[in-house]
């Protein structure tokens, strides 16, 4: 299961008064809520969840399994990078397990699950309160 796909989002030209194609490539902020929405249903249902739109770091990959996502899809990063930034984030991965102290991406997966967490509060409507009172310009 994908969370979350993005759909195809025409612009107008006024002047024209045409439909345009317009693509904007995701950036690493859009990752958030697709965070957020797999780490509460990771451990909840049975199909295994991907997500889509936001990845393009290692971090970013991380995040993701860590959430619990089985995939992690970043057509963006590629577009951007072209596709041998496949290996640069592949070795990335690795040395990042390695400084981290993981053997397998099985073992990262799923560790910041609202299951998993120490204060699973933190994906819930009271944090968001808290991060809103804590917002200075």
């Amino acid at each position: 299961m994908v969370f979350f796909n993005r759909f195809y989002q025409p612009d107008f030209d006024l002047e024209a008064l045409e439909v345009i194609a317009n693509l904007e490539l995701s950036s690493s902020s859009a990752l958030r809520q697709r965070l957020h929405w797999v780490a509460l249903l990771a451990n909840h249902i049975r199909p295994n969840l991907a997500i889509t739109g936001g990845v393009h770091t290692v971090e970013d990959v991380v995040k993701g399994i860590m959430a619990g996502a089985r995939v992690v899809m970043l057509t963006s990063a590629l577009l951007r990078n072209g596709i041998g930034y496949l290996n640069d984030l592949r070795m990335q991965l690795s040395d990042w397990m390695t400084v981290h102290e993981y053997e397998s991406v099985g073992q990262m997966r799923g560790v910041m699950t609202v299951d998993a967490v120490a204060e699973p509060g933190a994906f819930g409507r009271a944090n968001y309160l808290k991060v809103l009172g804590s917002y200075t310009e």
